[in-house]
């Protein structure tokens, strides 16, 4: 996500604060490489005219903060700027104060509403609330299929009258059977076309009417950059936009159409598509954006996706087994996938301050494959091998290791960092560690910054994962 963009803005600021002091042409310098950075990462031209002329403005007029030095103090400039392009505050869903709240999604054909349609459901679900779908799409084939299955997948109904109605009156009659099924919230799939024109226009005003739409959304592909924001410019001139939904964001490196949008069509991005699952939906916040972008990290949006992917339950056993040294591979496999749940690994390590855009660089090889070998080898043991380890013996490791596709010291190294992780458990747990750091995880409590380092320079990262080479 804006990995081109995050890249050449983190080194002007690497360059930054290395400085002690600067100089009015050390400020110029970094503004015209920001200003370049911006240019090549598709930003409008008058977008990034405005945001370098208020970073100049306030680089030189104002006072350096107590505990900031001078470099610092423009990259905290530079955040807070980048915040307000990006909307300043979140822009949340307008819902009713009596009835159901009707979202409508509108867009070009192939953007994904209908896909995105079942995202907005199931996050709506996970808040509580109960949506329907609305199959308004009367013109392309298999619309109305789509959304059925898009809805057992979200386990949301859909309402269907066909596709010889009138669009506005399904919208109306979808509506009509939100109020009498006890829906609170009613998500209208409409149809979209290869290209903006009268007839699509004039549909979206009258199903926008029909309905009593509260919010009107549009979604479109962040990779198209500043076509994206003229769509936007289009629709929103033409039937009036609340907010825009990006789509691949996880996929789009420069950034283009998430940092020109909100200052040239004047209207915020409320959610972003960060992949394929249904889950992969997330509220858009300008300030965590700005905050990867810089590559300060989003520990909250981390946070928040813990909350909501790990069974609570479930951790509080796998914790109690851990102290009781009663952890075994199959509560290995279960933490394995509670963390699998968070995301792809190079997104998780994204939101990490620190490693931020450069998540993907880091050379910590093929870190998904590697789960999937420790996996096989898990998989590769009896019940019996796995709730008691000590039962792995030599012929035993052979089996595994040729059940699983792996050599017999991939399984020695598996069970003796299984082994490890167990030691060091018991050594929290009875107060034998004077702090907790963990080995391969830099940066913990207890650690020192020179092992750090040179832990670095041996194992080609700073991170080690379950089956790290």
């Amino acid at each position: 996500m804006f990995e081109s963009l995050a890249d050449k803005l983190q080194g002007v600021f690497r360059r930054l604060s290395g400085k002690g002091a600067l100089t009015d042409a050390d400020v110029a310098e970094a503004l015209r490489e920001v200003r370049m950075a911006l240019l090549e990462a598709d930003v409008n031209l008058g977008v990034v005219k405005e945001f370098v002329a208020r970073v100049r403005e306030r680089a030189v007029g104002e006072h350096i903060l107590e505990g900031l030095r001078p470099g610092q103090q423009v990259i905290k400039i530079v955040n807070d700027e980048m915040t307000a392009l990006l909307g300043g505050a979140q822009a949340p869903l307008t819902f009713a104060e009596r009835g159901p709240t009707v979202i409508m999604l509108c867009g070009l054909q192939g953007a994904g509403k209908t896909t995105h349609a079942g995202k907005i459901a199931a996050l709506l679900r996970r808040q509580g609330r109960n949506p329907l779908l609305v199959a308004d799409d009367i013109h392309r084939p298999a619309a109305i299929k789509q959304l059925q299955v898009v809805g057992e997948q979200v386990k949301t109904p859909v309402f269907s009258l066909g596709t010889t109605v009138d669009a506005a009156t399904i919208a109306r009659s979808g509506v009509e059977a939100a109020v009498r099924g006890g829906h609170d919230v009613v998500i209208l799939d409409i149809a979209g076309r290869l290209q903006i024109d009268a007839d699509l226009m004039d549909e979206l005003r009258r199903v926008k009417q029909a309905g009593g739409a509260h919010e009107t959304l549009l979604i479109v592909d962040a990779m198209t950059g500043q076509e994206a924001v003229n769509v936007a410019k289009a629709f929103d001139e033409a039937v009036g936009i609340d907010g825009v939904i990006l789509t691949k964001l996880d996929g789009d490196a420069r950034g283009g159409a998430a940092l020109s949008i909100r200052s040239v069509v004047g209207k915020p991005i409320k959610f972003v598509g960060v992949g394929e699952k249904m889950d992969a939906l997330e509220v858009f916040h300008p300030d965590r954006m700005a905050s990867r972008i810089l590559g300060m990290g989003d520990v909250l949006t981390l946070i928040e996706k813990a909350e909501s992917a790990v069974d609570q339950k479930k951790a509080m056993e796998l914790e109690k087994k851990l102290l009781a040294n009663k952890f075994d591979f199959e509560d290995y496999l279960e933490q394995m996938r509670q963390m699998r749940k968070l995301g792809p690994i190079e997104q998780i390590l994204g939101m990490i301050p620190g490693i931020g855009a450069n998540a993907s660089k880091l050379q910590m090889g093929d870190t998904e494959k590697q789960m999937a070998q420790v996996e096989a080898i898990i998989y590769s043991m009896t019940p019996a091998e796995r709730r008691d380890p000590a039962l792995i013996n030599g012929s035993r490791r052979r089996r595994i290791a040729g059940g699983s596709g792996t050599s017999i010291q991939d399984v020695n190294r598996l069970l003796t960092q299984f082994e490890q992780m167990k030691q060091m458990t018991r050594m929290m747990a009875g107060g034998g560690m004077a702090g907790p750091g963990m080995p391969g995880m830099p940066g913990r409590p207890g650690r020192h910054a020179g092992s750090n380092k040179k832990n670095k320079r041996k194992s080609g990262s700073a991170f080690k994962f379950p089956f790290g080479r």
